[in-house]
């Protein structure tokens, strides 16, 4: 029952943050896989595919504002929908 076919194609990138100009809620309507050098994670709050890198949270820190520090890790980047 993998219906993938009427699916939106994923952006290239895609943030979580709403404030993000990379947030698109369309994207989010089913749950999204990241799959980081060959390894699903669970805890990606950004990512671009074509420059091949993520952000994630970097432990409990925040800034200013209340968001949590991230930090941007590279590697081979892959998303899917679940």
């Amino acid at each position: 029952m993998n219906d993938t076919a009427t699916l939106p194609p994923l952006p290239d990138r895609l943030s979580i943050d709403p404030s993000s100009p990379f947030h698109n809620r369309d994207a989010f309507m089913r749950e999204i896989g990241i799959r980081f050098n060959d390894k699903d994670r669970h805890d990606v709050e950004e990512y671009c595919m074509s420059e091949g890198w993520i952000k994630v949270a970097a432990g409990r820190t925040l800034d200013r504002k209340g968001k949590p520090m991230l930090i941007k890790l590279k590697g081979k980047v892959e998303a899917y929908y679940k």
